[in-house]
């Protein structure tokens, strides 16, 4: 099992942590700031230093699998692949890293906070467009949502909403609620591809405002603090990708 630090700071870029396995899914810590692909965000990439000074650059962060290909507790980063006929067990152990060594894990901040600030956008796009979404994807360049509707949308209307939101200095809250508060309110899950995780008996959610409630729903993701932080952002496409989607494309503005 991982200790996932960035769910309870999003800001830390940086932990100490010790290898607990060496594997062809990547290396796996006791704990990590390194957020790992999933719930449309992408995983972190950053580098894990060694007590000789070497850097090991991490490109990828995903969660572990089981032989069956169940999700474990474990977080794998991912080394990066010079060399591309070779695996990513071979780079590990090219590295001469092994279990119990003990390393520093640094996020690339500069990525991660463009991630943070796409996801918490994306928050506040649920809010303007009360629809259930059946995709979404936060990238360091875009984010996007798709929408299960039928009814169009205006871009530029969206977009000086978004503004209004963002400017409003709205504070952004990490909580959680039972899994009996959720099955009690199934609303508030908005999303029909991505369910949030269970069995701890607690669910992770994000809570945009306080005495106004812009935004609360289920999310493991990182987001800024206070919509401020999110600064410029822009609908640059609304696109009809079925009969039932429209899919809303974000930005970042000048």
């Amino acid at each position: 099992m991982t200790q996932t630090l960035f769910r309870d700071d999003a800001y830390l870029t940086e932990c100490s942590a010790t290898v607990t396995a060496v594997t062809e899914q990547g290396l796996v810590l006791d704990r990590t700031v390194f957020y790992p692909l999933g719930g449309g965000q992408a995983g972190d990439t950053g580098v894990l230093l060694l007590a000789d000074g070497r850097e090991i650059p991490i490109t990828d962060t995903r969660k572990g699998k089981d032989d069956t290909g169940q999700f474990t507790d474990a977080i794998c980063h991912l080394p990066t692949l010079q060399d591309p006929a070779a695996s990513v067990l071979e780079v590990l152990q090219r590295a001469g890293v092994k279990p119990g060594d003990v390393v520093t894990a640094r996020i690339d901040w500069a990525r991660r906070h463009r991630l943070m600030r796409f996801h918490t956008a994306t928050h506040l796009l649920c809010h303007l467009v009360p629809q259930l979404v059946n995709g979404c994807s936060v990238t360091p360049d875009y984010a996007r949502l798709d929408f299960n509707m039928t009814e169009p949308l205006d871009k530029e209307m969206l977009t000086a909403a978004l503004a209004r939101l963002v400017a409003a200095a709205h504070p952004v809250s990490v909580g959680s609620i039972s899994d009996a508060e959720l099955d009690a309110n199934p609303a508030l899950v908005k999303s029909m591809s991505v369910q949030p995780p269970r069995g701890s008996g607690q669910v992770r959610t994000i809570r945009i405002g306080t005495t106004d409630m812009i935004d609360f729903q289920p999310c493991g993701g990182t987001h800024v603090a206070n919509t401020a932080e999110i600064g410029a952002i822009l609908v640059t496409k609304i696109e009809k990708k079925s009969a039932t989607t429209r899919r809303v494309v974000l930005a970042f503005g000048p």
